[in-house]
């Protein structure tokens, strides 16, 4: 069984640990193998570790924790991050990750993790959602099956090649809401 919680300070070194792993399976062979190979999982939970403790602009992290069942020792699968937009132009909330280890993609967690954000930001008054993905991410289907729309791109230079970004958005925020809802599976 995998719950949602929101996160812990004593979370931030799974969150790196899942944050690299995460990067090396979605990028391999889009990113360069050396950038993929400097990710330093030491580094990424530095920057949960604040991003947890000091919660500015309605930031917040949730967990997807897996009990001893799914995972020997059980532990953080998955996780999601956000809070009031760093780009009110495109909306005025963002997720600004969502990672999800790949043995527990496919069963309703990433869904799951993004109703709980998408609920913060709700809660925050954000009436918009937004979020940025690399266009080589093959995941990016995820989010245009929960109901977003493609609003921006932007090429950039990350990890020295050139690559775009782009913005899909909840506008409003309620057709993500509407979208990760709970519903019954037949028996």
């Amino acid at each position: 069984m995998v719950t949602i919680r929101r996160a812990r300070p004593g979370d931030a070194p799974a969150l790196g640990e899942v944050h690299v792993a995460c990067w090396r399976s979605a990028y391999a062979g889009v990113l360069p193998d050396s950038y993929l190979n400097s990710l330093s999982a030491t580094a990424e939970t530095r920057g949960y570790e604040r991003a947890i403790a000091e919660r500015r602009g309605g930031h917040a992290a949730f967990v997807a924790v897996a009990d001893n069942l799914e995972m020997p020792g059980g532990g953080v699968v998955g996780f999601i991050t956000g809070g009031l937009s760093r780009r009110p132009s495109i909306a005025e909330g963002e997720v600004e990750t969502l990672y999800l280890m790949d043995d527990f993609h496919e069963r309703g967690i990433g869904r799951r993790l993004m109703r709980a954000m998408a609920s913060h930001l709700a809660s925050l008054g954000a009436q918009s959602a937004f979020v940025w993905v690399l266009e080589p991410n093959p995941s990016r289907w995820f989010y245009e099956r929960l109901g977003a729309k493609l609003v921006a791109r932007e090429d950039m230079v990350f990890a020295h090649q050139r690559t775009t970004q782009l913005a899909y958005a909840w506008d409003p925020i309620h057709t993500l809401l509407t979208a990760t809802a709970t519903t019954k599976l037949p028996r």
